[in-house]
């Protein structure tokens, strides 16, 4: 401790804020773009794709105008691949990938292969499941996650191999092995911090994704065709966003240096993670149980919007003002993924006793922007975004809270390899900006002649 009393790190800490403060004028005065974001909330064009585009308005002589959103997956809208699957009655993560890794939709011969890969590829080496996940659980999914992510290096007899073909079996076995990865995570963590029972069921050769993950979930491994349907739905929806979105991102950077997949995935994990990012949908959950505890009556419209004003006064819940499945940094109008999983949510609710809980959703979803207009006096267009709904859709697919997050990187391990492939065929240079040094020259002092700060 020193004089006054503080810890080390905790006196050295206060001296690196202090120093570390940057005047927010400044990234005026340099036109720094903060995020790789422009002024009005668009993101900087740091390269090109022909995988995924996430268009959620148009520039109209010079000014941004909203208009309703929409997901492409390589020239094909994420409604009409949903949609289309759906009414013939079948499983579409798998053809999502297929699409995203190799630019078409499959014939039937082509889908059952893929499928058939993938199924294969199922299986996790041996012995790493004591030894990477029995052995070593951790609290944190998505942590352990990362962590099996980069072990797999160990057990590839082709680690450094960066030839297409070897990437993309490792792609494959990324996607067919991340579901395992992430139930047994979950059974391990159950019995180590919870003392609940653990089973750790073998695999079917002939569940798909979707009935995969409900299937080890499970104890009694039952579920119905609409569980599995709609989980595959979700997967499919959260299986790419375009390459500016933040986990995305990180896997093209890492790749750009040269690096291997397993560093590039394990790091797009860990991205991912983050709560602005794909932990949002955990703070949704949060912020929706905040909500039913302290509103007496949910149908109350005025009752809401009270409410959710003094959310946005940072008086209730977490205090950040945020209304948390509100709002996008691309779409406007509508977020596609939200206005799917609404409908699809409204089908499984109905009836139930999660009816009122969806209900609850969609007035928050209804009286928010124009709350957020009277408060913030911002005229603003926002709208649901995905994660709105999809911690709901999980509750009601018994998905536990601690695989939230976990779903979205099993569904998006498909967008980032894909991303890593386009970056290896076309990238050709190391993702380097820049960033405007205004750290003043300071003159040497020698040791003796320094003052004590701690």
């Amino acid at each position: 401790m020193n004089a006054n009393g503080q810890a080390p790190v905790e006196s050295l800490c206060s001296k690196l804020r202090d120093y570390s403060t940057i005047d927010p004028a400044l990234y005026e005065k340099f036109h720094v773009k903060r995020g790789l974001r422009k002024s009005d909330g668009t993101g900087v064009v740091a390269g090109i794709t022909k995988i995924c585009n996430v268009h959620g308005y148009i520039i109209n002589e010079g000014e941004l105008e909203p208009i309703p959103g929409e997901l492409i997956y390589r020239g094909y809208n994420i409604n009409d691949l949903v949609s289309n699957v759906t009414k013939e009655g079948r499983f579409g993560y798998e053809e999502v990938a297929y699409l995203l890794l190799f630019g078409s939709l499959p014939s039937a011969s082509e889908l059952k292969m893929f499928t058939d890969y993938i199924s294969k590829m199922r299986e996790l080496p041996d012995s790493f499941v004591d030894d990477m996940i029995l052995k070593a659980p951790s609290r944190n999914i998505m942590n352990k996650m990362a962590r099996s992510v980069l072990a797999l290096y160990s057990y590839d007899e082709n680690e450094e191999e960066k030839s297409l073909e070897a990437e993309m079996h490792k792609a494959i076995c990324m996607i067919a092995r991340l579901p395992v990865i992430m139930t047994h995570a979950y059974q391990v963590k159950q019995r180590h911090y919870y003392n609940e029972s653990m089973i750790i069921h073998p695999l079917r050769p002939e569940e798909s994704t979707a009935e995969t993950i409900l299937s080890m979930l499970r104890f009694d491994r039952q579920y119905t065709k609409q569980e599995a349907h709609l989980l595959d739905t979700l997967l499919m929806l959260h299986a790419e966003h375009g390459g500016g979105n933040n986990s995305t991102f990180t896997c093209r950077v890492l790749t750009s240096s040269g690096t291997d997949a397993y560093s590039a995935y394990s790091a797009a994990i860990g991205s991912l993670k983050g709560p602005r990012h794909g932990g949002a949908n955990i703070k949704v959950v949060q912020m929706v149980e905040d909500f039913k505890k302290n509103i007496k009556n949910w149908q109350d419209e005025g009752q809401v919007a009270d409410y959710i004003r003094k959310t946005i006064g940072k008086e209730t819940n977490d205090h950040s003002g945020l209304i948390y499945g509100m709002g996008h940094a691309v779409y406007t109008l509508s977020d596609p993924r939200a206005v799917i999983l609404k409908e699809k949510a409204y089908e499984l609710a109905k009836g139930t006793e999660f009816e009122a809980e969806f209900n609850l959703l969609r007035t928050i979803e209804k009286l928010t922007p124009e709350v957020f207009r009277q408060v913030k006096g911002d005229s603003k267009v926002i709208c649901a975004n995905v994660d709105m709904y999809s911690g709901l859709v999980y509750k009601m697919l018994q998905i536990p809270e601690d695989l939230y997050t976990p779903l979205f990187a099993v569904s998006r391990i498909a967008g980032w390899a894909a991303h890593r492939m386009e970056e290896i065929l076309t990238g050709g240079r190391i993702i380097r900006p820049a960033y405007k040094a205004v750290a003043k020259e300071r003159k040497y002092t020698v040791l003796n002649e320094r003052p004590d700060s701690v």
